[in-house]
Parts: C-alpha cells; structure tokens; sequence
C-alpha cells in the first residue's frame, strides 16, 4: 500500500495499559490524567557497500537513566515536508550521511509518556543508499545523537535497542538478501 505524500492527523487510540503507564505514590494512573499529542517522525537504514559487505549507519542515544541506546536515524516531519524528504534529512543531520531513498520499509508506532503529556508517535521508515559524506553527528541540531558508526548489517538488528526498529531492520536485510 503506498504512502500518503502527507500524515494526516487521526485521533489518538487509546494507550496500552498495564505496566507501560507510570502509576503515582497515591496509586492513580498519572498518566490517563495527562493530555494526549500525535507526532509523526520520518527516518530510515542508510546503506553502504564495501568490499562486498553491506553497513547500515546507526546512531547511539542517551537515554533519561543516561544508557547509550543504538537506534535507527529520525526526527519530527517539518512544516511543508513529505516523510520522504524528512527522512532524507533527518539522516544527513544524525549521521552526516547524504543518502537516497531505495523503498519505503514500513510504518512503527508506539506510545511514551513525558512530563507533561502521553504522546502517540508514529515513524516512516526507510531503505536508503548512502551516496556522500562522512559518518559524523556534528550536524545534529537537537545534540541529540552522540555518536554515530557504520554498522555491518548483518549485526544491525542484534545492535538495535527497540523492538520495532529491529523489525525494520530486519526488513532491510531480507529486502537486500542475496537471491
């Protein structure tokens, strides 16, 4: 099914329950009490190939208990763009990588909860191929990216700390599979 050119905004289902909603010491579920946002991020797999082996860039996060987490590059879709673009850009800025779109890879979404609201994320995914540039989070505008590497693909969806990326992941390396 292809891809809307644009999100479009739907209504918010409601979030899982169970041990994923942040309970209060007064045991009321803090977060049913917090407004709700949708967001829709865009980003992707970059590859590259050498000497017969492909490598996947990938970004490492800190997290709020400050863990370095390895992740997939992405970010908020901007005023005027299609996930595409976004995530052509998102790429360049968290990996200093210019790349182009191969096919899309599929859609994740999931639920957090921040300080001040619950919010419903949704992110385009992405095969790229890596065209220029070199592997830097130097362009990361929000700093959010800290360190960013080739990865060789076939260790990508083991390095990978999400459940959801490890399955675009391994989207990517059965779409680039030998046949």
């Amino acid at each position: 099914m292809p891809l809307p050119s644009s999100p479009r905004p739907r209504p918010a289902p409601m979030p899982p329950t169970g041990s994923s909603v942040r309970r209060r010491r007064d045991g009321g579920a803090r977060a049913m009490h917090l407004p709700v946002s949708n967001e829709v991020s865009a980003g992707g797999i970059a590859i590259r190939v050498e000497d017969g082996v492909a490598y996947a860039a990938c970004i490492g996060r800190r997290n709020r208990a400050g863990r370095l987490e390895w992740c997939l590059p992405k970010g908020h879709i901007e005023q005027g763009e299609t996930p595409e673009i976004a995530a052509v850009r998102e790429v360049a800025e968290e990996t200093g990588i210019t790349a182009e779109i191969i096919q899309p890879i599929g859609v994740i979404d999931y639920w957090f909860t921040g300080d001040d609201r619950r919010v419903h994320k949704t992110v385009h995914h992405y095969l790229l191929e890596a065209r220029g540039g070199s592997i830097t989070t130097d362009n990361d505008p929000d700093h959010e990216a800290e360190v960013a590497e080739w990865v060789p693909l076939s260790r990508l969806v083991q390095r990978l700390a999400f459940p959801n990326e490890r399955k675009m992941a391994q989207v990517a390396v059965t779409l680039l599979a030998p046949t």
